[in-house]
């Protein structure tokens, strides 16, 4: 087994990529598009404000998108599978199945699949105002070195990556057409469906509880039972949980949550005062030895309520802050991507504003919400225990439903539409992609508002601010940036892998810099790094393989003498099903009477001789240096000369008499079992 580390990507939306070599077959773990990227690019300029952007060193293009660095040098026809955990990890595939050359199968769970087709729709639609603008471009000139050599260092940091390899990752954006044909190609399973890959490899999806429909995968081979351990949330708000306990007993955890990299800087005290340009929300909970542990304490450290309170916390910490611009007049913009977050934020926010009795409209501005929104309340059995005993109380399971029907809430597909141009009044709250700030109804919105200094921006961590806010200087609206949990917390990372008690896990490098694992763990550790392979020992040296019931009632099984054992002769042919090998019957019956015996256990010397010396045979018996390793020598003198070699492994017979030969056999017959 071999594992190739792609990209440790940059947080939940653009999740790590992997490429593991198993049993002959090459399996892609996601496959996501960096759309941090688009940040170089300077977004379309609204009326009145083509001046904005003109000194802010952007490319003025046709954006391209950025996919995974090293992907695009793989041969596509050479990857034989791909697996999808999260939306995020799946924005990237049409770029990989347009290509003719790929001919391999897609695992994904069905809501990701439709979430995530969702996602590709809404990019596609934003793109499509670029391309008005701008027209095709085949042939972009900012690719050219002259117009790269224009940029900040920190722009072209972005475009070309180290030593310039990550410009060949750059490509014009998928069509309709090829969403469509990558749809056609995706195999949707449901949590704990097995899968098998061409009868070799079994692999289930279970919940991550990062997002509706996110996992991770269990992958087991005859000689191989692996974790790929994905961004996961141990007690997620509106989703089903972590199901960690259908994670137990796989010998490799592959550790791809590498969120749990920036959890130990975070904090979960809440700072009171908004900065003008950034303000961040942290955590840093006090480290927790799972040694100290005992094994009932363990799941209560991993489920414990300190996450949820935690973000319930964030949630009304950006509440309080949004009610404060709303009553100075301002309006409230929130481009966050996260489909869960945005559900929580709509039900707190309309409570708070019921509160303070402020009649506010919020707006959600996307090609898909009203899709997104109508989904979400259809699949119940993807969500968590709470919102399904919202369905059984005969309530809708988010709240969205009923801020529609007292038109609270308004949801339109484009900031242009004439509906809302009817409705629009300020101040107001919306919701609208895209939080890069270069696509989307978030662009003519901070046209209008980027002076305000009475409106609010919420942004996500993780979003450059000062490069985001570029385009829209000078910038007088407040800025409100926040971290939300995107994955295991580094102090719950080894209560976890006690539970799960793995013999080897897979770390990122930079795992072992930031927060060292330690050594007396029950677990061995390796560390994998971007671009480097690495060959992963295995555990398993015999391979199991099941009898099929005609071949196991035609063995004709022999107890030995010298051991507590049977053995059988049987001539069959072996086969691989569903990851496990198969014994089955020959066509043609083994005639045993035809057949040798072959002679098994090891020879007692003394046995031997007296063996001999009943059929006439004298000789000794002279030990060798190596006698503790059982290796000895018998030699015969009467009636004829001849030599008996025996070690561990072989006993060899030097005669020149055959018939003192045959008298020989007779007595090594005697002592040693056969079949």
């Amino acid at each position: 087994m071999k594992l190739t580390c792609l990209s440790q990507g940059s947080g939940y939306h653009c999740p790590p990529t992997h490429i593991l070599q198993l049993c002959g077959f090459r399996l892609l773990l996601e496959c996501p598009i960096d759309l941090s990227s688009l940040a170089v690019f300077s977004p379309i300029p609204s009326t009145g404000a083509a001046n904005l952007d003109a000194s802010s060193g952007l490319l003025r293009a046709l954006p391209w998108y950025k996919t995974v660095p090293g992907l695009h040098l793989w041969d596509p026809s050479l990857i034989d599978a791909v697996l999808v955990s999260s939306p995020a990890g799946m924005l990237g595939l049409p770029f990989l199945t347009r290509n003719a050359k790929f001919c391999g199968k897609i695992y994904v769970t069905e809501v990701v699949a439709r979430i995530g087709k969702l996602l590709m729709e809404d990019l596609l639609s934003m793109h499509a105002e670029f391309l008005q603008f701008y027209g095709a471009d085949a042939s972009p000139k900012w690719m050219k070195w002259e117009e790269l050599e224009k940029l900040s260092p920190e722009l072209k940091q972005v475009v070309l990556g180290e030593d310039g390899e990550g410009l060949g990752a750059w490509m014009p954006l998928y069509s309709a057409a090829d969403i469509k044909e990558c749809m056609q190609k995706i195999q949707p399973v449901k949590y704990g469906e097995e899968t098998c890959f061409n009868g070799s490899v079994i692999m289930k999806a279970y919940s991550s509880g990062l997002d509706i429909g996110s996992c991770n995968w269990t992958i087991n081979s005859p000689k191989r039972s692996i974790t790929y351990l994905s961004s996961s949330l141990c007690m997620p708000a509106c989703w089903k949980g972590f199901d960690y306990r259908s994670l137990l007993g796989n010998d490799l955890v592959i550790f791809s949550d590498l969120s749990s990299l920036s959890s130990t800087a975070n904090t979960c005290t809440e700072t009171r005062e908004i900065r003008k340009n950034n303000m961040m929300v942290d955590n840093d909970p006090s480290l927790c030895s799972a040694s100290a542990l005992s094994k009932d304490e363990i799941p209560h450290q991993l489920f414990g309520t300190d996450e949820t309170s935690d973000e319930i916390e964030k949630i009304s910490f950006i509440c309080s802050c949004i009610i404060d611009s709303l009553e100075g007049g301002g309006s409230v913009l929130i481009p966050i991507g996260r489909l869960g977050t945005v559900l929580l934020l709509l039900e707190q926010i309309s409570d708070s504003l019921e509160s303070f009795n402020l009649k506010v409209p919020i707006f959600m501005i996307s090609p898909t919400a009203e899709e997104t929104l109508a989904f979400v309340n259809t699949v119940p059995e993807w969500l968590s225990k709470q919102r399904q005993q919202k369905l059984f109380s005969g309530e809708a399971l988010f709240n969205h439903v009923e801020l529609r029907k007292v038109n609270r809430l308004h949801v339109f597909p484009s900031i242009y539409s004439s509906e809302l141009l009817m409705m629009w009044q300020e101040p107001c709250i919306i919701f609208s992609p895209h939080w890069s700030l270069r696509l989307g109804p978030v662009v003519p919105l901070l046209h209008r508002w980027h002076a305000d200094p009475k409106s609010l921006l919420i942004l996500e961590q993780g979003v450059n601010v000062e490069v985001g806010l570029l385009p829209f200087r000078p910038v007088a609206i407040k800025v409100l940036q926040c971290s939300f949990l995107s994955g295991i917390m580094m102090h719950k990372v080894e209560p976890l892998l006690e539970i799960l008690h793995p013999k080897l896990v897979l770390y990122p490098e930079d795992l072992r810099i930031q927060h060292p694992v330690k050594e007396n763990n029950s677990w061995s550790d390796l560390y994998y790094s971007e671009n480097v392979q690495l060959r992963v020992p295995s555990f398993v040296e015999d391979v199991k393989a099941c009898l099929e019931t005609n071949l196991a009632f035609q063995l004709r099984p022999r107890r030995l003498t010298q051991q507590n054992i049977a053995i059988a002769r049987l001539k069959g042919r072996i086969f691989l099903s569903k990851g496990k090998y198969f014994l089955a019957a020959s066509r043609i019956p083994m005639e045993f009477s035809n057949k040798q015996l072959l002679y098994w256990g090891s020879i007692e010397p003394t046995s031997l001789l007296l063996a001999l010396q009943e059929r006439g045979l004298v000789g000794t018996i002279n030990w060798n240096k190596d006698a503790a390793n059982g290796v000895y020598t018998i030699q015969i003198t009467n009636p004829e000369k001849a030599v008996i070699e025996t070690s561990a492994r072989k006993t060899t017979i030097s005669c020149e008499d055959e018939n003192t030969a045959t008298l020989i056999y007779e007595a090594l017959s005697n002592v040693c079992d056969g079949i």
